[in-house]
């Protein structure tokens, strides 16, 4: 039906993802309609399903690279704290900045980290519209996080087993979603401190020893 349809430009996909994040901000994501969407950007509702292919696959591919866009940053921060030595306190610190990147993010980029507390992907991965490729690359994100606690328990203990991991999963994901995501907080310093602080005690303590 829409074979005919000219496929929007790589820089035009782009400009539907930002305004798709933006819809979704501003209205929810019940908003980010294929209509909405022509309607703000111009292109035709039959360019806009060839591109994506249905409104799942919007939502999908723009979780997606607002998802990696994060992770990226995320990487990026503890890499160059790892950079600077690899002794105890590097190690720490790459923990924290690890912890601190959501609040980061949403500084630097405000809708993208918005976009992803509003949409939430076992929503995306729940729906029967979603591409099967698009699904993988979804949950294939699990893994970066994974090699991610992996590399900063080695950093902090020599070790990357079980109870070092999940030690390190709660300083990068549930100490900044219940300090700073889930309350919707800004970012600002005060809280931002408070979870350095938190995630620094945390590391204090020696992880159970393997079993």
């Amino acid at each position: 039906m829409f074979s005919s349809m000219p496929r929007p430009r790589i820089h035009d996909v782009d400009r539907l993802l930002d305004a798709a994040e933006s819809l979704a901000v501003e209205s929810g994501a019940a908003a980010v309609t294929v209509r909405a969407l022509s309607e703000r950007t111009g292109v035709s509702n039959g360019a806009i399903y060839h591109t994506f292919g249905s409104r799942a696959g919007l939502l999908g591919r723009t979780w997606l690279r607002a998802a990696r866009r994060f992770l990226e940053t995320q990487r990026d921060r503890v890499n160059s704290v790892l950079a600077g030595g690899n002794d105890r306190e590097h190690a720490v610190e790459a923990v924290v900045v690890a912890a601190d990147t959501p609040a980061q993010f949403l500084l630097d980029h405000p809708t993208s980290g918005r976009f992803l507390l509003t949409v939430d992907r076992d929503d995306l991965l729940g729906s029967a519209d979603l591409p099967d490729e698009l699904a993988r690359d979804l949950r294939a994100l699990d893994q970066a996080l994974v090699d991610l606690f992996v590399d900063l328990a080695r950093a902090r203990w020599d070790r990357a087993d079980r109870h070092t991991v999940e030690v390190v999963r709660d300083c990068v994901v549930e100490l900044p979603t219940a300090l700073l995501l889930r309350g919707r907080r800004r970012p600002e310093p005060h809280v931002r401190e408070r979870l350095a602080a938190a995630v620094r005690a945390v590391l204090e303590l020696e992880p159970p020893q393997r079993t």
